[in-house]
């Protein structure tokens, strides 16, 4: 594994001519730019974990530089934030009996075979995303896990050990079931929890791992799985509980009209105005898929200053349907990406969420523009997770780099670099720097064996579905 303690305060490292870089603008720096990014930046200096100095034309950083890294091939942009995503469903993708599946069926269908999760199946499904993740160029990743067996009781503090080895900051975001089958909520009762339990897990997790300071590698955020699996008194109680350690709220949100008529008949009222009557509409609260929202609703969010994950794949697969992004935006809302499950995007690749999201924005007829698709990727998963120290370049910034190569094939012919990164398909960094410290270079995870990764996590995946009684 690799290195977890941060770099010395007064290490320097100079990422030297890069080809061209994202993410040094402010916000009131021309936005509306067909080209918003500084054509003019010569260098980045990095001191200790934060970003130094940026330098422009010909200046020259004269202090002293104890590494340099020529990017004159590579694109720089800051850090991804994945804001949405279950590690765990990567055991259980492309299954034959969930595949083609709408989200309740396809739910129904995968509940049984996650009853059967295991502490080792954690640990390497959440190996597994995180190095999927890094390797896309992804720096600050969230994880939403909710299911908790009787064998699998601290899957979270595993997750935020394996984040911790592999170097990757972390919001772990508590989920909880507390609604099942025979109350008439989706989950099977035996995936279920009592909401003191779920409770007192909440509060231990957020005094065990929460760090509320800048630049922190691990925070918590507490997230009932949906309005279909939790009982409206745990929707209250965990708003008071993160009110009380001022923490962020996260759940599934108007991802399909059958969650909009599970509220209807078992609330009798929409997703969005139950989650108003729970006290969740707010700066700290952020929801993932937001597709089926009227106008009314979308203006209520952004009055609210609330947050909305967009996550176009797994809403594909799924046949979900489409967030209606730029008029969350035009509303004030705030709006980043997420890759989803696993087993619902079926990959954990940030970068190429990026490009998916601007596409099929255009599908539906958004005036979303490529470099729009980057901010939600950068500067809006930071506004999400209400921390201004990430995705962006500009002094003071974290040290959260990714490095990209646009030198394949499928590159040539470009005028943009940029611009190629997003709509020729970028799928792979070439360095990524997570808190001033090296996690990914030349395209590989420094201090990980890939090669023992990919082996254990087939023996994981197999004995699961064997366990489920599923054949390999």
């Amino acid at each position: 594994m690799t290195e977890t303690s941060p770099p010395a305060p007064d290490r320097v490292v100079l990422v030297k001519n890069p080809k061209a870089v994202f993410g040094t603008l402010t916000p009131s720096q021309n936005p509306d730019d067909p080209a918003p990014y500084d054509a003019s930046i010569s260098g980045i200096v990095l001191k200790g974990n934060r970003v130094d100095d940026l330098l422009r034309g010909e200046e020259v950083y004269e202090g002293n530089i104890h590494q340099t890294v020529d990017a004159t091939d590579l694109v720089v942009l800051p850090g991804l934030i994945n804001t949405h995503h279950h590690f765990y469903q990567n055991l259980t993708r492309n299954l034959d009996s969930a595949v083609g599946k709408a989200l309740f069926p396809w739910l129904r269908t995968l509940y049984p075979i996650w009853a059967e999760l295991t502490p080792q199946d954690i640990e390497i499904a959440a190996s597994t995303a995180i190095a999927e993740l890094l390797l896309s160029g992804c720096t600050t990743t969230t994880d939403h896990h909710y299911v908790f067996n009787t064998a699998c009781q601290h899957a979270i503090d595993l997750e935020i050990q394996i984040a911790e080895q592999l170097g990757i900051r972390m919001v772990a975001t508590r989920g909880s079931m507390s609604l099942g089958e025979s109350a008439g909520g989706l989950p099977p009762d035996a995936l279920v929890e009592a909401d003191a339990r779920i409770l007192a897990e909440s509060e231990r997790l957020i005094s065990r791992w929460h760090d509320p300071n800048p630049l922190a590698m691990v925070q918590v955020a507490l997230a009932p799985c949906s309005p279909f699996s939790v009982s409206r008194a745990l929707m209250l109680d965990t708003q008071r509980l993160a009110e009380q350690h001022k923490v962020l709220l996260h759940t599934h949100l108007a991802e399909t009209e059958d969650e909009t008529q599970f509220c209807l008949d078992q609330y009798g009222c929409r997703p969005i105005e139950f989650l108003d009557q729970c006290g969740w509409l707010h700066k700290r609260a952020w929801f993932a898929h937001g597709i089926h929202f009227d106008r009314q609703e979308i203006e209520l969010l952004g009055r609210q200053g609330c947050g909305v994950t967009h996550c176009p794949n797994s809403n594909m697969i799924l046949g979900s349907g489409i967030c209606p992004t730029d008029q969350l935006l035009q509303a004030g809302v705030k709006v980043a990406l997420g890759v989803d499950g696993s087993a619902s995007n079926n990959h954990s690749n940030l970068v190429q969420e990026i490009r998916q999201a601007y596409l099929l924005q255009r599908l539906s007829g958004s005036a979303l523009t490529h470099f729009d698709a980057l901010k939600l990727a950068t500067s809006g998963g930071a506004s999400v997770l209400d921390r201004p120290e990430l995705g962006h370049l500009r002094p003071g910034a974290a040290a959260d780099l990714a490095l990209f190569k646009v030198d394949d094939l499928r590159f040539l012919g470009s005028q943009d670099p940029i611009t190629a990164l997003v709509t020729s398909g970028a799928h792979a960094a070439h360095h990524v720097m997570v808190n001033g410290q090296w996690r990914v270079k030349g395209g590989e995870i420094l201090g990980l064996d890939l090669q023992k990764l990919k082996r254990t996590h087939r023996e994981r995946s197999e004995s699961l579905w064997a366990r489920a009684g599923l054949s390999a």
